[in-house]
């Protein structure tokens, strides 16, 4: 399966290398060390699935492509390249479709791997990374850092959560500090708390700059 996994790497590599919104080859390194962290601790799942998840989990991600249904494309001519058995290539997709936060919406996780794949990829929203790729996400969609006039927004669609006005300070309220209580496993959810707080003292220092306060 070695080759298999390199072929995954040199794939997405060639994909989002270039990418600067927050979903480069560092991101995606970056969730699947943090699926390892969690499936060492939970010793459960199958690291082959988890692994191939991590690495392929944004390359059909609507956003980095041209159409959600062109970035599935791509995804399935790359797993039949690999010529993995049809129920194996199930298995990973499943876990990529429901990675994905998508205005909040919720699906029903119905493996470990899916639950450890999805927390992966939410913890690196967190911390000190997650603001990271949230200041670099908002410039390159042209969002202002803050904007006291634009509300944060609740209840949208998911069309609103792609396309709607909004800033970097925003997305921490509307997206960001929810994930904390949307992990699956216990290991995520330690980690998330962390991390969780710490983007809440960024915050607050945050405030304090912004109104001049000493």
């Amino acid at each position: 399966m070695r080759e298999k996994i390199e072929a995954a790497e040199a794939f997405v590599k060639k994909e989002l290398g270039k990418d600067s919104s927050g979903h480069d080859w560092h991101h995606i390194d970056r969730v699947r060390k943090n699926a390892r962290l969690i499936w060492s601790k939970e010793q459960k799942g199958d690291w082959f699935i988890i692994e191939m998840a991590a690495l392929l989990h944004d390359i059909p991600d609507e956003k980095l492509n041209e159409s959600e249904e062109a970035g599935w494309s791509k995804l399935d001519s790359f797993l039949s390249e690999l010529e993995l058995e049809s129920d194996i290539a199930d298995l990973i997709k499943n876990c990529i479709e429901t990675v994905s936060f998508k205005g909040g919406r919720e699906i029903e996780l119905n493996s470990l791997e899916a639950e450890i794949v999805q927390d992966a990829d939410r913890l690196d929203a967190l911390g000190a990374i997650g603001i990271a790729r949230t200041f670099a996400y908002g410039g390159k969609k042209g969002h202002p850092i803050f904007d006291p006039g634009i509300s944060v927004r609740e209840d949208m669609t998911m069309e609103e959560y792609r396309s709607g006005d909004s800033s970097s300070i925003n997305h921490f309220y509307e997206k960001l500090l929810k994930l904390k209580d949307k992990m699956n496993t216990e290991q995520a959810k330690k980690l998330a708390e962390e991390r969780h707080a710490f983007m809440e003292s960024f915050l607050a220092q945050f405030y304090s700059e912004w109104n001049g306060k000493a």
